[in-house]
């Protein structure tokens, strides 16, 4: 009996904004929060009270904060402004402020939004498209038009970020073996194949709306803008860009996301609505307000959305791709048994370093292993008890099989890779690495770390094959045939 078991990268995509080897998520339901940063400016995880490293903002800058407070948007009362710090630009403290304080509330009319392209001139023929590509092409037209009413606000926009959606091939070089590096290659030609369809489909029929050249190119940064810069998870918002907000930056130190932003109405008795950010922390004056962006999202994922990785051990993350063979005899029961307990044909597992392997790995695992002599728990009258029974240890056949499919697979990610651990934490310990081959060498470092804790969990469960306790001791017990000590009783008759 094999198990089909992938832990290196897949090169199959649907989709896009996803972690690893999983299934793509589409951008209606993306949930990434925003962060800016000049032209080739290197990006960093801040300490909680940084502040800002150049008191002159760029013109760019000055001119946005002038046109935000011509529009009312803000004030000289007002706690925050923009301005030049370690990630580029961020949202810096005018006074102290407290904890849960609110420090920007931007109106609907700055949102960018499918609303707001919904009611722009291109809105009739983006009514079909999804949600994240109206957005793209609203921005991207906005960009090219000179007098675009966005123009102060396009100006400040990054035209890159170190997020691996903008790395060269030669850069992408340093993620050999890594599942980020699928991922990343499979979304740039995710992008690519929506921006051939986009084309045929809205940028040449309707050549009066875009007189200007969109290229592939333009269609990434819009793309990547998005990825990193976006709110969600808001009521009735699932995708808005809010200027000036989106200035905010990380902090690995602020560790709750509650609270930090929502959208609330206007006032009592009116009809608009506000987005509100507030600090989770208190600041001083002078300090940089932070938020954290995603407590969930592995160190692959971070670098994918924003460009940069934290250094907590818990951010490293390797996925398990498990799968039922369709060729297996009995792929048809051991899917059903598997639906029937929220699991499917494929599952995929994240294991994260330092925390114990997820509670459905080890059955799944037992299940897609069964076969030979323990078949027999597949037939239909266990079928109400059989995912109990493989929640604990089936054979010894059974158990082993798992232990030595799971350990060559990772031994077999593990070789794939162009440098080994050792050589990789030299690297981080010697510093003098740039923005991006500090990402890759440190993703590399996590995804080996994560595959050698894997292996020593199952060489150390090879070591206790003969010390556990499998199917047919457990039924024994249950009938009285086997004492606590594991001695067949035999029941003299009377």
């Amino acid at each position: 009996m094999s198990i089909l078991l992938s832990v290196s990268p897949s090169s199959s995509f649907s989709s896009a904004f996803f972690s690893c080897t999983k299934p793509l998520k589409t951008l209606s339901s993306f949930t990434y929060k925003p962060l800016l940063a000049l032209k080739n400016k290197a990006f960093s995880v801040t300490s909680l009270h940084s502040t800002t490293s150049n008191p002159s903002p760029p013109p760019e800058l000055q001119t946005f904060w002038q046109w935000l407070c011509d529009q009312g948007v803000v004030s000289a009362k007002s706690p925050v402004r923009p301005a030049t710090v370690p990630e580029g630009l961020g949202l810096v403290a005018k006074r102290d402020i407290g904890k849960n304080e609110v420090v920007l509330e931007i109106p609907k009319k700055f949102w960018i939004n499918p609303d707001a392209v919904a009611a722009s001139e291109i809105g009739n023929v983006c009514s079909g498209l999804k949600p994240w590509i109206s957005v793209a092409l609203f921005l991207i037209r906005e960009k090219k038009r000179e007098d675009s009413p966005l123009r102060v606000y396009l100006d400040i926009l990054p035209e890159s970020t170190d997020s691996t959606v903008f790395w060269s091939e030669e850069e992408l070089v340093q993620l050999q073996g890594t599942q980020l590096l699928s991922t990343t290659l499979g979304v740039k030609k995710y992008v690519q194949n929506e921006f051939l369809k986009l084309e045929e489909e809205i940028l040449l029929p309707h050549k009066e709306l875009f007189p200007f050249p969109i290229t592939l190119d333009d269609f990434s940064w819009a793309f990547g803008i998005l990825k990193s810069r976006a709110f969600s998870r808001l009521r009735g918002q699932n995708l808005v860009l809010i200027p000036l907000a989106d200035l905010i930056n990380h902090s690995s130190k602020i560790t709750t996301e509650e609270y930090a932003y929502e959208i609330k109405g206007a006032g009592l008795f009116s009809r608009d609505l506000l987005f509100s950010l507030r600090t989770p922390v208190a600041v001083k004056a002078g300090e940089q307000v932070l938020i954290q962006y995603d407590l969930n999202k592995s160190n692959a994922e971070l670098a994918l959305d924003y460009g940069f990785i934290e250094s907590k051990s818990d951010r490293n993350a390797y996925t398990l791709t498990l799968e039922i063979s369709e060729s297996d005899p009995f792929f048809g029961d051991k899917l059903d048994v598997a639906e029937s307990n929220g699991m499917g044909e494929t599952a995929y597992f994240d294991i994260v370093l330092g925390c114990p392997l997820p509670p459905t790995m080890l059955p799944y695992l037992r299940l897609v292993a069964l076969g030979g002599t323990d078949a027999f728990l597949l037939e239909s009258i266990f079928r109400n008890t059989i995912w109990d029974h493989v929640n604990l240890p089936i054979s010894r056949a059974n158990e082993e099989l798992i232990c030595r499919v799971v350990r060559d697979a990772c031994n077999s990610a593990l070789s794939g890779y162009h440098t080994t651990i050792e050589e990789d934490e030299m690297l981080l310990e010697g510093g003098n690495l740039d923005s991006k081959l500090r990402i890759a060498v440190g993703i590399r470092a996590g995804e080996k770390r994560v595959l050698q804790q894997i292996d020593g969990i199952f060489k150390d469960r090879e070591l206790e094959l003969d010390e556990l306790e499998y199917y047919q001791e457990r039924r024994l017990k249950d009938l009285g045939l086997v004492g606590e000590q594991g001695d067949i009783i035999f029941w003299e008759p009377k």
